[in-house]
């Protein structure tokens, strides 16, 4: 691999120090090399060997600025923040234009949560500083620690009409959006950054998932072929674009989007799961259940993916199979509502009516409010013969759904079924007024009541009224 002459002459200072430890040799460094081989410990997490390099350093050149700020930047990842602010003091008297001073001053302000204060120091760094990029970032990490999203937004922007290939700085300028809900203007921006960087694979996936998120698939899949394009092993604009495509309904290219990922890198159980959902799609069962069953050899524990071969199965209207793994799901997460409601539902169709109330009363307590889910649970108590428990959970299902001619009806029968005639007649007389219409749903679940004199009088009273 070719090097440039910085990044050899740095490999060559790090040899020369490591040999120097070993042998017990003193050997000669100007501080400048000393400050690359302290930074390169301390980015590779050899905290012991960088404190090593900067005693060595300081002994050598006592009085290097470099050399003490590198110090100052060690004492504040240690959080010895007052020691630090004294040493920036007395650098601050000698050098009062140095910026990393400021910017060393504004770290230890951020580290104690007093990010206005950094950011006024960060903006003096600006007057001295020739690398305005970094300061910038700093500046906009800062607003980001305060909530301030469209001044940090503001900030990072100015980063990166500095320098166009901070990739962090685009990250942070895509999340602010975001975060503001911006999507629009992220697109807007994000073209004009790419008429400037047009080679920016970054920021062409940044925009196909800005695209994917206002639903606008095909300019997705386009920016994300583009950032294929210039990096064919981008594995995550290759999965993104699958996922679009799978919204365009074009499985088969999905498909493919989903086996590149898998030939650039080992198949994630994400994959798998989704390629044989395109399977499935396109018709292809067989395909279908054996990519589900790979999904679930390469996580056993991916409940998402035991409810996917669930799924299969019921519409396949095989519901023993499907109860097997419905199983199998809530062995993983058995406090998920809609995993419960499929259990019951398999229950159901397997006349499995005690298991199938279980199920619903579950769903419900881990909070499926949905009306069908109550109407499913009702039903099935009351086939069940369990009337007063019926009545119980239909004043439930009412609290959430208060003019459900559904709920009225089955209140009304279900009354009447406990001799309580006076609470019969009011919740028939709410469910005529809320839908006339469909009165024949208390004959479908009580065909007995239905011919009751009492329930007929009424009907024939509220269409009277209604003439």
């Amino acid at each position: 691999m070719y090097l440039s002459n910085e990044e050899e002459e740095n490999s060559l200072s790090l040899s020369k120090f490591e040999s120097m430890l070993k042998t017990n040799k003193v050997f000669f460094f100007d501080s400048e090399e000393f400050e690359d081989i302290i930074l390169h410990y301390l980015d590779t997490g050899r905290i012991n060997l960088a404190k090593k390099a900067l005693k060595l350093g300081l002994e050598q050149h006592p009085k290097s600025t470099g050399l003490k700020l590198v110090q100052v930047e060690m004492l504040v990842f240690e959080d010895k923040l007052d020691i630090a602010e004294r040493m920036l003091n007395e650098l601050y008297a000698i050098e009062p234009t140095n910026e990393e001073i400021y910017i060393q001053k504004a770290n230890i302000h951020s580290k104690r949560d007093e990010h206005e204060k950094a950011v006024e120091l960060l903006k003096y760094a600006l007057k001295y500083t020739d690398d305005y990029a970094d300061v910038y970032s700093l500046i906009g990490m800062e607003y980001l620690f305060m909530d301030e999203l469209e001044l940090a937004k503001e900030n990072f922007i100015k980063c990166l009409d500095e320098d166009l290939e901070d990739h962090s700085a685009l990250y942070n300028v895509v999340y602010c959006f975001d975060f503001l809900d911006q999507n629009n203007e992220a697109i807007l921006f994000l073209n004009s950054f790419i008429d400037r960087n047009p080679y920016s694979e970054v920021a062409w996936h940044q925009l196909g998932r800005q695209y994917y998120t206002i639903k606008d698939y095909n300019q997705a899949v386009r920016a994300f072929d583009y950032a294929t394009l210039i990096d064919e092993h981008f594995l995550g604009a290759y999965l993104e674009k699958a996922k679009a495509l799978e919204k365009l309904k074009k499985y088969q290219e999905a498909i493919d989007c989903y086996t590149v990922t898998m030939e650039l890198d080992d198949a994630t159980s994400f994959a798998l799961l989704r390629v044989g959902k395109c399977h499935e799609k396109l018709g292809n069962t067989e395909l279908a259940l054996q990519f589900y069953l790979k999904t679930v050899h390469e996580d056993p524990l991916l409940d998402k993916a035991w409810i996917a071969i669930t799924d299969f199965y019921i519409r396949q209207k095989n519901f023993q199979k499907a109860l097997y793994y419905a199983n199998k799901a809530l062995g993983i997460d058995n406090e998920n509502k809609l995993y419960w409601k499929r259990y019951a539902v398999i229950n159901k169709a397997l006349n499995f009516f005690e298991e199938a109330e279980y199920g619903f009363r579950k769903a419900v307590e881990y909070g499926d409010y949905e009306l069908d889910t109550w109407l499913f649970w009702v039903d099935i108590l009351q086939f069940l013969g369990e009337f007063e428990s019926a009545v119980q959970t239909l004043l439930q299902a009412a609290e959430y759904f208060p003019e459900e001619y559904q709920v009225e009806y089955r209140l009304a029968g279900l009354y009447f079924m406990l001799q309580d005639d006076t609470k019969g007649k009011f919740h028939l007389a709410n469910g005529l007024r809320q839908n006339f219409e469909n009165r024949t749903l208390l004959e479908e679940l009580f065909p007995v009541i239905w011919t009751r004199k009492i329930v007929q009088n009424a009907i024939d009273k509220h269409k009277k009224a209604d003439e």
